[in-house]
């Protein structure tokens, strides 16, 4: 039985953490079986989430999950991609994960309205005594992340340029399709709709999230995303709304 560790259903958000919900796709694509426990990045091999316990095999980070799950139960998620369609798919992930993620996340830790209903939250099981110390160290490792990967470096205009041309990108590649390649999901489709759903969720308010609402066909594709991989869920039903409104 496959174990997920994941976060929590928190933000508007089934999962906090894009790239939890990232592999939940994949295992949903995969139609494995698998039960979703909360938990911590410091119970991570890697310290950070997602992780999976597979029958004993801990396998930590989304990407290494899925290549993990690939070999051993025998199924390609892009087993419809061309040669050239599977090395598109992994630049289009790298620049989803390695730069686009970055330039959202800022605004949900920095930024400190959306950290107060946010993140800041994680902290309050904690003794009040040591509560604000340990919220201020967490949130100044984010940002020193966020400094490292060259996105804190710029400023909100840049930061927001930075983002928006991604989502150009995607919006473009997308095109009127269904999914990135065709009329079937593959496995950059789970990262691509993580990203956005993350970006998008009515939660939190900043100016790369107006910025996204502003691309009909990006929104029609989360809102297929969400209607697909998590019908029950209430947000997939709000963005639905939201796009006809």
């Amino acid at each position: 039985m496959i174990t997920l560790y994941a976060s929590s259903e928190n933000f508007g958000l089934p999962e906090v953490s894009p790239y939890v919900t990232k592999t939940e796709i994949q295992l949903k694509m995969a139609g494995l079986a698998y039960q979703k426990v909360p938990a911590t990045p410091d119970t991570s091999p890697k310290g950070q989430l997602p992780w999976i316990d597979d029958d004993g095999q801990a396998v930590a980070d989304s990407t290494f999950i899925r290549a993990h799950l690939e070999r051993k139960y025998g199924f390609d998620l892009d087993a419809h991609l061309s040669p050239v369609q599977r090395a598109q798919a992994w630049a289009v992930e790298r620049m989803l994960e390695n730069q686009f993620a970055w330039t959202w996340v800022r605004d949900r830790w920095l930024a400190p309205e959306n950290f107060a209903k946010g993140p800041a939250h994680f902290f309050d099981h904690l003794p009040e005594a040591i509560r604000e110390q340990v919220r201020s160290e967490v949130q100044a490792r984010v940002a020193a992340n966020i400094l490292a990967v060259g996105v804190g470096r710029h400023s909100d205009e840049e930061v927001l340029w930075l983002g928006t041309r991604t989502l150009d990108a995607l919006d473009l590649l997308l095109g009127d399709r269904d999914w990135l390649f065709g009329d079937q999901p593959s496995g950059v489709d789970a990262t691509a709709l993580a990203m956005l759903i993350g970006v998008m969720t009515p939660y939190f308010d900043f100016p790369l999230r107006r910025a996204a609402m502003g691309y009909p066909t990006l929104v029609a594709y989360a809102a297929r995303g969400m209607a697909r991989f998590y019908p029950d869920f209430a947000w997939g039903v709000e963005m639905r709304q939201e796009e006809a409104a």
